[in-house]
C-alpha cells in the first residue's frame, strides 16, 4: 500500500479536529477504549454530542478552549491506503505551526464554514499550501447542516474560492466537497441530505487521489548523512555512505560526482537492510559504496555527473519567520539544509507578502512572527541545492539562532 500524507487547515472553529475524529471513527480506525475515553470526557464537559475533536486535541489548553494550538499527527489505514494526518491550528498566531505540519504533506484539506464563506484565514492557508508546493487541495465546505444543506450556499463559496485560487500557481488539483463533520455527511459515506452533490465522499477522494508523481526522479541527489566504517574482520575495508535519496535514480556503475569537492567516480554498489539493490530512488534510505577512495563526510552530496545541482553561497528564498523576536537584517544565524550546517547572514529583505491581497510589500527591513516574505542569504560555505519548486528536499532549509538553538525560520529556495 502507498502512503498519503495530508494536512488540515482552516479558521478557528471550522471543525478541523472534528473532521479528523469523524474520519477515524467512521472508518473504524480507533480502539474501543479510546472511544470510551472520549465519550466520558464529552459527558464531563457537558457536550451534547460525543466530541470527536478530543481524539486529536491532546493538550489541556486545547481541550479547555476547544481550539487546536499545536500540530497533532494521527495515523490510520484503509484497505486501499495508509494515511498520516497533521491537524494544524487555525489561529493567525499559529501560522508557523501550520507551515511545519504542511511541509511534508501531499494534500491539504482546507475547511470553510458554510455560514462564513471564504475568509482571511482561508486565503492564508491556501497561499501557504501553494508556497509549500502542495499540489492537491480538497476544499471541504463544512457545517452544511447549519445552512439546511443549501446547494446555492455551496455554489457561491465554490465560486468565491476558485476566483482566489486562480492566482495561485502550484496547486494543480482542487476538489470541493460539501460536508458536515459533526453528522458525518460526505465524510466517509455519501450523504442522503445532499442528493444534488454528485461527487465522491472525502475518504473516497483521499483513497484515490494520485500523488505518485511528486518525487523528483530526474535529478539524482544523495546527501550523505553518515560514513560507515565497521572495522570488523568481515567488513575490514568497507567504507559506505549512508543517507536518504533526495531525488533521481541511482544504479551500480553510474558515473557520479561528489560535491563540493568535485571528484568523479563510479557507483560500486547500493546496500540496504534487504541486501544489495539494483537501483535506489527517492525516498529510500540506503548505503552506497564507490569505486574510488574519496574523502567524503556528512554534508557532502553524491550526484550524477551530467546533472549537477547549484552550488552557491548566495541564496534567495521565501521564508516564514517563526520566532517571537523580530528578524533583523544582517542577523547571523545557522542554516541547516539537507545534511549540511553552516553559518549564514541575512543580507537583504526583498519584500513581505500581504497574505490577503498577495501583494508584495517592499521597503521593509524586518519580519515579525508568522510573516512570510523573500530574503537574500550569504552563507559561510557553499550550499548544494536546487530550487524548492524543482525538489522539496534539496530546496528547503531552516534557520536556527546559534545562541538559543531556537528554530527561527523555515525557508524555500527560489
Amino acid at each position: 500500500m502507498d502512503l498519503l500524507r495530508f494536512t488540515t487547515a482552516g479558521s478557528v472553529d471550522d471543525g478541523k479536529s472534528t473532521l479528523i475524529g469523524r474520519l477515524l471513527y467512521d472508518s473504524k480506525s480507533i480502539f474501543e477504549d479510546q472511544l470510551e475515553a472520549v465519550e466520558e470526557s464529552s459527558r464531563r464537559r457537558g457536550d451534547e454530542h460525543v466530541n470527536l475533536a478530543l481524539l486529536t486535541d491532546g493538550l489541556k489548553a486545547e481541550r479547555e478552549q476547544g481550539i487546536t494550538i499545536d500540530v497533532a499527527y494521527r495515523y490510520f489505514a484503509t484497505p486501499k491506503r495508509k494515511f498520516i494526518i497533521s491537524d494544524t491550528p487555525g489561529h493567525i498566531q499559529y501560522t508557523r505551526n501550520m507551515v511545519t505540519g504542511a511541509s511534508t504533506a501531499n494534500l491539504a484539506i482546507i475547511l470553510i464554514d458554510a455560514r462564513k464563506g471564504v475568509i482571511e484565514q482561508t486565503k492564508r492557508h491556501s497561499f501557504i499550501a501553494n508556497l509549500l508546493r502542495i499540489q492537491h487541495v480538497a476544499v471541504c465546505i463544512n457545517k452544511m447542516d447549519l445552512v439546511d444543506y443549501d446547494e446555492e450556499v455551496y455554489k457561491k463559496i465554490v465560486k468565491d474560492y476558485e476566483s482566489f485560487a486562480s492566482r495561485l500557481d502550484n496547486i494543480v488539483d482542487i476538489s470541493t466537497i460539501p460536508i458536515s463533520a459533526l453528522n458525518g455527511d460526505n465524510v466517509v459515506d455519501k450523504s442522503e441530505n445532499m442528493p444534488w452533490y454528485q461527487g465522491p465522499s472525502l475518504l473516497y477522494h483521499l483513497e484515490n487521489v494520485y500523488v505518485g508523481g511528486e518525487e523528483n526522479h530526474v535529478d539524482a541527489r544523495f546527501p550523505v548523512q553518515w560514513v560507515i566504517r565497521p572495522q570488523s574482520d568481515e567488513w575490514h575495508d568497507f567504507r559506505g555512505y549512508a543517507g536518504r535519496v533526495a531525488g533521481g535514480v541511482f544504479k551500480p556503475g553510474d558515473d557520479v560526482t561528489v560535491l563540493p569537492s568535485g571528484f568523479n567516480t563510479k557507483l560500486k554498489a547500493i546496500h540496504s537492510t534487504e541486501g544489495e539493490l539494483d537501483e535506489a530512488f527517492a525516498p529510500q534510505s540506503v548505503t552506497m559504496t564507490l569505486a574510488n577512495e574519496i574523502d567524503i563526510s556528512r554534508g557532502d552530496m553524491i550526484v550524477k555527473q551530467n546533472n549537477p545541482p547549484k552550488v552557491s553561497q548566495d541564496i534567495e528564498a521565501m521564508i516564514c519567520w517563526f520566532s517571537n523576536k523580530p528578524m533583523a537584517s544582517r542577523a547571523k544565524l545557522v542554516l541547516r539544509h539537507t545534511t549540511q550546517e553552516m553559518q549564514a547572514v541575512i543580507r537583504d529583505v526583498k519584500y513581505l507578502v500581504d497574505i490577503n491581497t498577495l501583494h508584495k510589500v517592499e521597503g521593509v527591513d524586518s519580519f515579525a512572527m508568522n510573516d512570510i516574505g523573500r530574503i537574500t542569504l550569504r552563507t559561510a560555505s557553499p550550499v548544494i541545492h536546487d530550487s524548492y519548486r524543482r525538489n522539496r528536499h534539496t530546496g528547503s532549509f531552516i534557520l536556527v539562532d546559534p545562541g538559543t538553538n531556537e528554530t527561527v525560520a523555515a525557508g524555500m529556495i527560489i
